[in-house]
């Protein structure tokens, strides 16, 4: 069987996208998702994501990670789908779209998606670190020398020493000269850091604010694959309103066999 797929980027973050609207890909076959995705003997991604019909909404993402499995949220996912269904012309410049972790708005403008996020109501401090979900969980820890961090390692050790098989998001962060945010990310299920990470990226805002970091409602946070911004509301420590804006782009298309 054949299937056209597109190939789009968030910040370096990329996905293998696919119009599922016939229904016809194999969306159970977990080992064929990993082998799309793996950067040796398939198209090569940190994910998959599946656009289906949903009666309520614009259309419904499905998001895989690299290893085949179903993931939670995915911010640059969400807003990569969201360029691609404008590309299909299922939408124009506004949407809203379900997701695993449930509603999404998001506007396009040209390349760039602003999308809203999950509400947040709870950040646990654990020592020298914060921990959230932002539709996936994340560990944030601020760090000295993050340029030269052994993200890997010390991501993978932290993903399953602190937070077992189910596991957690590892983001480092460190501020920088422009008043800004650096970050870099280990994701699991992608089991490596990836170049960005749009539920990272909104936990590290979050985060930043709730340790009076910053007094800014709009953060700039710097990934590895470019800038993005988060903007949000805070009252009594529940965040609402929160938008993941930034680039989202189609790289290229082709054919899958299986």
């Amino acid at each position: 069987m054949e299937n056209t797929f597109y190939k789009y980027q968030g910040t370096g973050n990329d996905f293998v996208m696919i119009d599922n609207r016939n229904e016809q890909f194999a969306k159970d076959d977990t080992e064929l998702i990993a082998k799309i995705c793996h950067r040796r003997f398939g198209v090569g991604a940190d994910g998959l994501i599946l656009l289906e019909n949903d009666g309520n909404t614009d259309f419904r993402m499905v998001y895989y990670n690299a290893d085949g499995n179903e993931g939670s949220m995915c911010g640059n996912g969400g807003r990569c789908i969201v360029a691609f269904a404008h590309f299909l012309d299922i939408i124009k410049k506004d949407t809203v779209f379900i997701a695993v972790d449930g509603l999404h708005e998001a506007t396009i403008i040209g390349d760039v998606v602003s999308l809203k996020m999950t509400d947040v109501s709870e950040i646990k401090e654990k020592s020298n670190a914060l921990f959230m979900n932002t539709g996936s969980p994340h560990h944030v820890q601020l760090v000295e020398g993050l340029k030269s961090f052994n993200v890997v390692k010390e991501g993978a050790r932290m993903r399953y020493g602190i937070y077992g098989k189910k596991g957690s998001n590892i983001n480092f962060v460190e501020a920088n000269a422009n008043g800004a945010f650096d970050i870099r990310t280990y994701e699991r299920g992608v089991e490596d850091e990836t170049l960005s990470c749009g539920t990272g990226v909104t936990a590290v805002a979050l985060s930043m604010y709730h340790l009076g970091n910053t007094q800014d409602k709009t953060i700039a946070i710097n990934a590895l694959g470019g800038n993005l911004e988060v903007t949000f509301q805070e009252e009594q420590g529940v965040y609402s309103n929160i938008f993941l804006k930034g680039e989202a782009k189609q790289v290229f298309k082709g054919e899958l066999t299986w």
